[in-house]
């Protein structure tokens, strides 16, 4: 059992860690997200003309932001469950329900991570060019030039399926743990470790 605390200290302080950076940084994807959509709305509706880069601007800030707080809310069990059968069962045949769920859940998420790579990050339209959003300041950066490369898009959501690795392997942990009766030595999983997340 202190081989699985030894596992599940340092994955627990990581993962804290970088769920937290993920929140900060999707706080600011969507506020820009928003920015850029409030801009498009004015543009088009007022002027009578929208920048077309304002849609996909947006939408890079929507996949980044989905890829970096699925990993928190799946953490914090913010997902949708249907849990009536858990809660029917006795309590061990419940928990070794939930951890055979985790294990399918791990297999999902390899099965993702393969396709995330293969068929979105490192492949033709990966490697392909925008259509209109451009580096700031005419900068110009790899094969695409100014343009930005669309497999900077497609990487938001290799990373979400990384950090749900992570995330999973912790709670598959922990779900041992509880089967051990070893529960209670477990600190709880808080929206306090990410100052407001809920």
């Amino acid at each position: 059992m202190s081989v699985l605390f030894g596992l599940l200290w340092p994955l627990e302080r990581f993962n804290t860690g970088v769920l937290a950076i993920g929140k900060a940084i999707a706080v600011a994807a969507l506020g820009i997200m928003v920015c850029l959509i409030l801009g498009q709305v004015f543009f088009r509706y007022v002027l009578n003309d929208a920048p077309n880069w304002t849609e996909e601007g947006a939408r890079f800030g929507m996949l980044w932001m989905t890829g970096l707080m699925a990993p928190l809310a799946y953490r914090m069990g913010g997902f949708v469950a249907i849990d009536m059968l858990e809660r029917a069962l006795p309590k061990l045949i419940s928990g070794l329900l939930t951890f055979l769920l985790m294990c399918i859940a791990m297999w999902v998420l390899f099965i993702a991570w393969e396709r995330g790579l293969n068929n979105h990050v490192d492949t033709l339209s990966g490697r392909g060019c925008s259509s209109s959003l451009r580096w700031p300041f005419g900068i110009e950066i790899g094969k695409c030039g100014d343009k930005f490369q669309n497999n900077f898009q497609y990487a938001s959501l290799w990373v979400g399926v990384n950090l749900l690795i992570l995330v999973n392997l912790e709670l598959m942990i922990r779900q041992i743990i509880k089967l051990a009766g070893q529960g209670d030595k477990l600190k709880p999983l808080s929206a306090d470790d990410f100052q407001g997340a809920d």
